[in-house]
């Protein structure tokens, strides 16, 4: 097998060594800082005080890795729309892609049982996205897992292993399988699911919140739950994203209080947006909750709370320059 991580970052490189650490041909589709490092020391991961090396074939260029059997993305959001237009050449007719990334998938709006009106807008304007990437290579991803990147190249993984895999239309298939074998034997906790729309909903719902709010006011999860407003801010919005769920097919049973408890588990963490927030990165707010929104609208539901988490995020970003001007 031959695979590719586009997008050497945190999760990608996690994915990436464990990858190639196991056997497989791991290339990556990468540039700058990470591009260098990665010809440099091949494929890093600092897990538990040991640190897991592989050789790494990188390039700025899809066209000089050419066609992979599995391409595994995990840049940020805003990053996509250009990414996608560029690994043309790293897809042939029985390549897999499996979207390693946070939030509602371009993917999300397309096949039987998908949100009506074709490519989400707050995540594939004009289907660019969903027109470079036949829907028939992707497989859906959810990954439950917290890494970082102290330096380009270098990833440190702080928690989790788990990565759920399945068919977007649902049920199993030969390569869902194949696909799932390989990254178990890369030492994954990885599941074949069945509802692979419901498992990316779910992530969302309890995330959708958290994140956002902490990027605005700077403060880890612990403080978000300690504050009785802020808690209820963010219960309301859940409720309303529980409430689009059931709408499409992806109904969840558990109640926003219990999901807060499981979160309140995990203790004083900054979460992903804080810490792009911190290192003057583009925000992933039009996938978590700017999909959540349009999802929404389309099903007829009113968001005021999600409205006001998407607007006072926004706003917040635009005066930082890490989401476009309108």
């Amino acid at each position: 097998m031959k695979a590719c991580i586009v997008g050497a970052g945190a999760i990608g490189g996690f994915i990436g060594t464990r990858l190639a650490a196991s056997g497989i041909a791991t290339s990556a589709l990468a540039r700058g800082a990470t591009l260098a490092a990665l010809r440099e020391h091949g494929w890093r991961l600092n897990e538990g005080g040991v640190l897991l090396q592989a050789p790494a074939v990188a390039a700025q260029d899809a066209a000089q890795l050419g066609v992979q059997d599995l391409v595994v993305i995990a840049v940020k959001g805003p990053a996509l729309p250009a990414v996608a237009q560029a690994i043309g050449p790293l897809l042939g007719e029985h390549t897999v892609v499996l979207p390693a990334m946070n939030g509602v998938p371009w993917w999300f709006a397309e096949g039987p049982g998908a949100v009506p009106g074709g490519p989400l807008d707050s995540v594939d304007p004009g289907g660019r996205i969903a027109a470079a990437i036949p829907a028939a290579l992707v497989l859906g991803c959810v990954v439950h897992a917290s890494t970082s990147t102290p330096e380009p190249g270098l990833v440190q993984h702080k928690m989790g292993h788990g990565l759920i895999v399945g068919e977007p239309d649902g049920g199993e298939s030969a390569r869902a399988r194949g696909v799932v074998a390989v990254l178990a034997d890369a030492g994954f906790n990885v599941t074949l699911s069945a509802r692979i729309r419901y498992d990316i909903w779910y992530k969302l719902w309890g995330n959708m919140t958290i994140n956002p709010v902490s990027a605005i006011t700077g403060a880890t999860a612990d403080k978000l739950l300690d504050d009785p407003l802020v808690a209820a801010f963010c219960l309301a919005a859940m409720r309303e994203a529980a409430a689009i769920g059931a709408r499409i097919g992806c109904a969840i049973d558990e109640t926003p209080e219990d999901r807060q408890q499981v979160t309140r588990k995990l203790g004083a963490f900054r979460t992903s947006m804080l810490q792009d927030v911190e290192a003057g990165r583009p925000i992933e707010l039009d996938s978590i909750v700017g999909a959540a929104r349009e999802i929404g609208q389309r099903v007829g539901l009113a968001t005021p709370n999600i409205d006001a988490l998407l607007g006072l995020t926004r706003l917040f970003a635009r005066t930082r320059g890490l989401y476009p001007a309108a």
